[in-house]
C-alpha cells in the first residue's frame, strides 16, 4: 500500500473516532441527566404531592367541621369544663363544711371557757352531760324575773306542757321550753333559794351566770343564746316574755318553713323612735297628787325606754333601725352561735330588742317579718283563729305583754289557743 493511501485511511479513522467520542459523551450526558432525575426529582415531586394531598384533606375536613383533632379537642374541653364544675361544687361543699366546723369549734370553745369560768350550765344538769345527743327544732327561753312567780305558774297552767308532757315534747317533737333566769345581786340569798326550790319542783328553769335587773336585759339575752347553743343543738332559738301567750305548734310550723335559711331573724319587725331625753318633771310645779302620780308614771316610762346613746343614731328625732319586737323573736342556729362567739364584744344598748338588732347589722341576715308573732288579745286573736289563721303569739301593745296576764292569760288561752291535740299531731 502506498503512503498516500495510508494517510487517507488514518484520517478517516480519526474522524470516526471523534464522532464516536461525541456520541459517547452525549449519551453519557443523557444517561447522567436521566439518572439525576430519577434520584432526586421524582422522590421530591412525590413527597410534595403527598403532602399537598394530606393538607387538602385536612382543609376539607376543617371546612366541613369534621377534623378529628378538633373533635377531640372539643370533647376534651367539655370534659375539662365538667371536671371544673364538679371541682367547684366540691369546693363549695367543702367550704360550707369547714365553715360549719369552725362555728361548732368556736361554740365548743365558748362553752369550755364558760365552764372554766365557773358559769353554771343549768340548775339540775351536770357538766359531764352536754345535751348534744340529738337535733332539736327549737329552744324556747321564757324570760322571767324573781318577782314573776305567779306569771310562771300561769304559763305552766296554759300553754307550757308540764312533767312527762314536757319531756315528751322534747323527745318526740324536738322542742325545749325553759324559764330563763339569772341570780340575785346577793348570791345564795332568799331569792336564789326560792328559785332553786321552784326548779326542784318543776325542773323547767334554766339558770344563767347573770345578775338580774331590768337594765341588764341585753346582757341576759346574750348569755341566754350562748348557754342555749352550748346545751342544745337546735335549728332555732326563741326568746319570749313570760306575759305573752304562745301557740307552740303554730310557732314550730312557722319556724320549720325557714329551716333552709342559715341566717334567719324572725319576728315582728319595727323601727321605733329613739328617745333622746328622759321625760322631765313636766308637772313638778303642781302639788296635786293626781298630777304627781301622772308625772312619776311618765318619768318611769322615760327611764324605761330612754336611750343614753341616742347620739349614735344620728340627729334627734331619728328612728331605730329595723329590729324585732322584744315580746317574741327567733334566730337561727348560726346567728345564735355568732352571738355566743362574740358575746364579749357585742355592744349593749338600753333596750334588749334594739341590742339584738344592732348585733346583726353588717351581717347578711334575712329579716323575716311575720305579724302572726304579735297578734292582739281577744277579740283580735280569736277572730283570726276562727278564720283559720291561728296566731303564734298574743299580747297587748299597751302593756308590752298581756295586761294583768296572771288573771287574763287563761282567757286568752281558751279563746285563742290552738288546742292540745294540735301540738301532738303536728309534724315539723
Amino acid at each position: 500500500m502506498s503512503w498516500k493511501s495510508r494517510g487517507l485511511e488514518s484520517s478517516s479513522k480519526s474522524v470516526m473516532s471523534r464522532k464516536l467520542t461525541l456520541l459517547l459523551c452525549f449519551g453519557c450526558f443523557c444517561a447522567g441527566m436521566l439518572f439525576t432525575d430519577r434520584m432526586w426529582a421524582v422522590p421530591e415531586v412525590k413527597g410534595i404531592s403527598r403532602r399537598m394531598a394530606t393538607e387538602d384533606e385536612r382543609l376539607k375536613l376543617v371546612s366541613e367541621g369534621c377534623d378529628p383533632r378538633i373533635k377531640g379537642e372539643r370533647k376534651e374541653s367539655k370534659d375539662i369544663l365538667g371536671e371544673v364544675s364538679k371541682t367547684h361544687n366540691a369546693i363549695q361543699t367543702l367550704d360550707k363544711t369547714i365553715s360549719n366546723l369552725e362555728m361548732e369549734l368556736a361554740a365548743a370553745r365558748a362553752v369550755q371557757d364558760s365552764i372554766l369560768g365557773g358559769s353554771p350550765i343549768s340548775g339540775g344538769s351536770s357538766i359531764s352531760e352536754p345535751i348534744r345527743k340529738r337535733k332539736y327544732l327549737m329552744v324556747i327561753g321564757i324570760n322571767t324575773a324573781f318577782s314573776s312567780r305567779k306569771r310562771r305558774d300561769s304559763v305552766r297552767a296554759t300553754w307550757m306542757p308540764q312533767g312527762d308532757k314536757r319531756m315528751k315534747l322534747e323527745e318526740e317533737k324536738g322542742i325545749v321550753v325553759r324559764f330563763v333566769i339569772g341570780h340575785s345581786a346577793t348570791s345564795g340569798g332568799i331569792l336564789d333559794r326560792a328559785i332553786e326550790a321552784e326548779d326542784k319542783k318543776h325542773g323547767d328553769l334554766l339558770r344563767l351566770e347573770h345578775v338580774e335587773g331590768y337594765l341588764e336585759l341585753s346582757a341576759k339575752t346574750k348569755i341566754f343564746f350562748a348557754t342555749a347553743v352550748s346545751m342544745w343543738d337546735a335549728d332555732f332559738y326563741v326568746k319570749v316574755d313570760d306575759d305573752v301567750h304562745v301557740n307552740i305548734a303554730t310557732l314550730g310550723t312557722t319556724l320549720a318553713r325557714h329551716r333552709s335559711k342559715p341566717l334567719a331573724y324572725i319576728g315582728c319587725m319595727k323601727s321605733g323612735p329613739v328617745l333622746a331625753q328622759k321625760y322631765a318633771m313636766l308637772l313638778s310645779s303642781s302639788t296635786h297628787s293626781c298630777f304627781l302620780f301622772l308625772t312619776c308614771f311618765l318619768v318611769n316610762r322615760g327611764v324605761r325606754y330612754h336611750e343614753p346613746e341616742y347620739w349614735k343614731f344620728g340627729e334627734e328625732g331619728n328612728k331605730y333601725f329595723r329590729h324585732a319586737t322584744g315580746q317574741l323573736y327567733a334566730i337561727s342556729k348560726d346567728l345564735a352561735t355568732y352571738v355566743s362567739i362574740n358575746q364579749h364584744v357585742l355592744h349593749k344598748y338600753a333596750n334588749e330588742d334594739v341590742s339584738l338588732g344592732s348585733w346583726f347589722i353588717g351581717l347578711d341576715v334575712e329579716h323575716i317579718d311575720d305579724r302572726r308573732l304579735c297578734c292582739g288579745t281577744p277579740p283580735d286573736c280569736e277572730w283570726k283563729a276562727q278564720a283559720g289563721n291561728i296566731c303564734v303569739a298574743s299580747f297587748d301593745w299597751s302593756c308590752s305583754g298581756i295586761c294583768k296576764s296572771v288573771e287574763r292569760i287563761k282567757e286568752v288561752h281558751r279563746r285563742c289557743g290552738e288546742g292540745e291535740n294540735a301540738l301532738w299531731s303536728a309534724a315539723f
